[in-house]
């Protein structure tokens, strides 16, 4: 399949009265093109989720990556070091919201619904690290018919600003959920992993949980030392099989 050849931009959402950024990614030719939703690991809509972002939009969709962090730390955007992940960790646990980050992840996807390239029902969301938990929440609303969750730690344990854990709103959950996980990640316990595919199962979601021996936390960012190009090409596979879906059934 040959990329589509795409424009960017850095746009503003609005939700709750609430000027968020996001970056944007969308294909220069006309057509109708499923909207996904990207979400940011805790070091903001860097270089590696605009990348993203773009390699979504090269495959033809409408892609955006709303800055969940925006209330906290407008333009916040990091690398690796163990300073940036401890920032980092401070803003993803201790100062955001379920509530204010679903309402942030509506908002993209209601602006997405005024472009007139974008198809109207039916929308994606990918998420990464704490965009992976988030993703989880997102998989939630209304819109979201597919979910892809790399490496989101805490999903059976906690959620953004306290209260039950992620996993207790498993019923919710409207479409298809994949989620991508690394065997050798000291953040997530298998035996989380096996937690969440038993109430994914319980509640008969649609979803596929992969599971990438000798993979390390981060696993699909070429920007990380943990990085693991076998299981990122696979992950990248079965992304482009789910979101596919999107294009199927509207």
């Amino acid at each position: 399949m040959t990329d589509q050849a795409i424009n960017t931009s850095t746009i503003q959402i609005s939700a709750d009265n609430f000027q968020i950024d996001a970056y944007l990614a969308k294909p220069t030719s006309p057509g109708s093109y499923p909207g996904i939703v990207v979400l940011q690991e805790i070091f903001g809509v860097n270089v590696h989720i605009r990348e993203v972002t773009e390699r979504i939009a090269k495959l033809g969709y409408v892609a955006i990556a709303p800055a969940l962090f925006q209330r906290q730390a407008p333009g916040f955007e990091t690398g690796y070091t163990p300073e940036d992940v401890e920032i980092g960790r401070k803003y993803a646990w201790l100062q955001t919201t379920a509530s204010e980050l679903l309402s942030d992840i509506q908002a993209a996807v209601n602006y997405l619904k005024t472009l007139p390239q974008v198809k109207k029902d039916g929308f994606g969301c990918i998420g990464f690290c704490f965009g992976g938990h988030v993703a989880y929440l997102a998989a939630t609303l209304p819109d979201i018919k597919a979910t892809a969750s790399f490496y989101g730690a805490g999903i059976t344990s906690r959620t953004p600003g306290g209260g039950n854990p992620t996993i207790t709103r498993t019923s919710e959950i409207k479409g298809t959920i994949y989620a991508f996980f690394g065997t050798q990640d000291g953040s997530i316990p298998l035996e989380q992993v096996d937690e969440i595919e038993a109430e994914l199962e319980k509640y008969k979601i649609p979803h596929r949980v992969f599971r990438y021996n000798g993979a390390d936390h981060g696993f699909f960012c070429d920007h990380r030392a943990s990085y693991n190009s076998k299981a990122a090409a696979n992950a990248w596979q079965q992304v482009q099989e789910l979101f596919s879906q999107l294009t199927i059934d509207n």
